[in-house]
């Protein structure tokens, strides 16, 4: 079961497939984390809150 790198969280297969490299088998950042978004292919601190 994939789980985001950086919070733990589930995500799906299909999110994988989709937001992760194809080298990866599961994400670096995913919708639930509120530190990280993805700025193009790279990882970043959120500059403000997202909730």
């Amino acid at each position: 079961m994939p789980t985001c790198e950086n919070c733990d969280s589930f995500v799906t297969e299909a999110y994988v497939r989709v937001f992760a490299p194809p080298e990866m088998s599961t994400v670096r950042v995913c919708p639930n984390c509120e530190d990280k978004l993805r700025d193009g292919a790279q990882v970043r601190e959120a500059r403000s809150s997202r909730h």
